[in-house]
């Protein structure tokens, strides 16, 4: 791999990044949108080139949304099944387009599924990362009720990361959706707690309260905006930084 490595410059040795299923449409109806997933790949690239060690937790929402047909009348377990089933869709094509770009990546999923991917291994995806590969983690926590939100902060906890960066088309968090309130106000820095006492909405409270046990903090950065994962990496005031209180 033709990488600069060089870590002078550094903040975080090791982020994972949280990616809406969404966010790969792009400006589809359904499925994945090819420059989407190029533009992804090369801000990964980037990261990767300042040294940092990179894990990926990707969602379904753009093929299969469980929760979705749960509230239709589908049983949930199978509903839940079938949108980790999805997310690992989305992980195989992040990974090819890594590939394509010179990069190192390996998908790992939390339901055995051998022929298409590695099993979920949490000391295997560690030495992973120790060898720069790119990590993709799929399928949530292969448990259904839990969300692709919750599954990240588990994932970025049990590895060791030193950021979680959540991955959105806003810049930062609001007080109120800003598409509907133009008087919405951005947060530049918010606390766990704050986070739970308001719904704000960053993530699922189950998520929140394993960051906020944890001490994991949290960037929510305008995936848009080129740059955005290096700026959050190396420590930069991009998006909003969700931290636990003192």
């Amino acid at each position: 791999m033709n990488a600069d490595t060089s870590t002078s410059d550094q903040r975080y040795r090791r982020v994972l990044i949280k990616l809406s299923g969404e966010a790969l449409m792009g400006h589809e109806d359904y499925g994945i949108d090819p420059a989407v997933l190029a533009r992804i790949a090369s801000e990964i690239r980037d990261l990767v080139r300042h040294g940092v060690e990179v894990a990926v937790v990707i969602g379904g929402g753009n093929i299969f949304r469980g929760a979705g047909l749960a509230a239709k009348g589908m049983d949930r377990v199978s509903a839940d099944q079938m949108g980790m089933l999805a997310t690992v869709i989305n992980a195989i094509a992040i990974q090819d387009a890594l590939e394509r770009i010179g990069l190192y990546a390996r998908v790992m999923s939390a339901i055995k599924i051998n022929q298409v991917c590695e099993d979920y291994i949490r000391r295997r995806a560690i030495r992973h990362l120790e060898k720069g590969r790119v990590v993709v983690l799929a399928a949530g926590t292969g448990n259904p009720f839990f969300t692709t939100d919750s599954a990240a902060s588990l994932r970025a906890i049990e590895i060791g990361a030193q950021l979680m960066i959540k991955a959105t088309k806003v810049d930062g968090v609001y007080s109120a959706d800003p598409a509907r309130n133009p008087d919405a106000v951005r947060y530049e820095r918010l606390d766990y707690d704050t986070v739970l006492e308001q719904k704000l909405g960053v993530m699922d409270a189950t998520a929140v309260v394993l960051c906020r046990d944890n001490r994991m903090p949290l960037r929510v950065v305008d995936m848009t905006q080129p740059g955005s994962f290096v700026r959050a990496a190396l420590g930069e005031d991009v998006g909003t930084l969700v931290t636990t209180a003192d």
